[in-house]
């Protein structure tokens, strides 16, 4: 099992950045990808990026252009750096460490505890 750690939410204006960290332990080589899901106040949890392990890369269209997944594989550290923020991107931001298929996409597994990402108007 993966434990993952966020770090990095709070308040910021409409317009403003955030960068969100994930910080990573323990071992499950059947794990080949991390991704991160939010989930708004009386909205379904939605995957918002995903990252391979090759370093591949898919983002929901509602943050496409705005939000940047990367990793650093020496800290096993996944990052999501987010630009342009509005206040529909208020939400809890979950990372998670799951299986990446090629056919079918990402499937979550092993998930942190979250962290509050409020944007103001």
């Amino acid at each position: 099992q993966v434990q993952l750690v966020e770090s990095g939410g709070g308040l910021v204006q409409a317009g403003g950045s955030l960068r969100l960290s994930c910080a990573a332990s323990g071992t499950d080589k059947s794990v080949n990808a991390m991704g991160w899901y939010r989930q708004a106040p009386g909205k379904q949890r939605e995957l918002v990026a995903s990252i391979t392990s090759g370093g591949s890369t898919n983002y929901a269209d509602s943050v496409k252009g705005r939000f940047t997944i990367s990793r650093d594989n020496a800290k096993n550290t996944v990052y999501l750096q987010m630009n342009s923020l509005k206040p529909e991107d208020t939400a809890v931001y979950y990372c998670n460490a799951g299986i990446f298929y090629s056919l079918s996409g990402y499937y979550p597994r092993d998930w942190g505890q979250g962290t509050q990402v409020t944007v103001s108007s």
